[in-house]
């Protein structure tokens, strides 16, 4: 597919998804200008780490209206699984993808996380996660359903000193290290993101998944 193509099949899953939210909560985001920037736009800004990634499946965690991961699917051409517990919210966006003919190549995922790791652990070679959870929990998620040397790619508004300290002392615990971090400011002037990629470096030391929801309700700590 051309960059064109790509362009075009982009704008044309953004409008659907518009038109499907005049009746139904996909996005808070309801303006195509408004839409264009933190939706086609946002989920772009990470498509140097996505094409960076090991070659392999794609899963996009807490997909919601499918962004970012059918914006970084249709560019990368990627096998991808939109990943989001709320049933009618992946219900809706399986058939838009039907409309559009990108139903072979992206599947959705109405389950939670820690059920599809169970179900396809190790089975990623990439992952994203736009404003899901904090990166101590996104690691714990992330890493039973990566392959050796998949990554993670998260995109955070910001992300302060003591958040990435959090995660980072528990990474080698969930076999994970982080490679890289990058920041940027959207075309509007005022959206700021940072892209944070974590690697997957070997098993954890700690059993995973764990049960449904702890990684947020009680999120792992270092051992003493």
């Amino acid at each position: 597919m051309t960059s064109s193509e790509c362009r075009d099949l982009t704008h044309q899953y953004l409008d659907a998804i518009l038109e499907v939210n005049k009746t139904t909560n996909l996005t808070r985001i309801a303006s195509q200008a408004e839409a264009e920037i933190l939706h086609i736009e946002d989920s772009l800004v990470g498509l140097p780490e996505m094409e960076a990634a090991p070659e392999g499946l794609y899963g996009d965690l807490g997909s919601g209206g499918g962004f970012p991961g059918v914006p970084l699917a249709i560019a990368t051409g990627r096998t991808t699984v939109l990943v989001d517990s709320v049933k009618k919210k992946m219900a809706l966006v399986a058939g838009v993808l039907e409309e559009l003919g990108l139903g072979g190549q992206i599947s959705t995922y109405d389950g939670r996380i820690e059920e599809l790791a169970l179900e396809r652990p190790g089975s990623f070679s990439a992952l994203t996660a736009r404003a899901l959870s904090r990166l101590v929990s996104l690691l714990e998620l992330a890493s039973p359903l990566l392959s050796k040397g998949g990554q993670l790619i998260c995109y955070k508004a910001q992300v302060d000193d003591e958040e990435l300290e959090e995660a980072r002392v528990v990474e080698g615990l969930v076999g994970m290290k982080l490679v890289s971090r990058r920041e940027l400011t959207l075309s509007d002037g005022e959206t700021s993101r940072t892209i944070l990629v974590f690697e997957k470096i070997g098993r954890g030391k700690v059993k995973l998944p764990r049960r449904i929801g702890l990684a947020q309700r009680n999120p792992l700590k270092p051992r003493p």
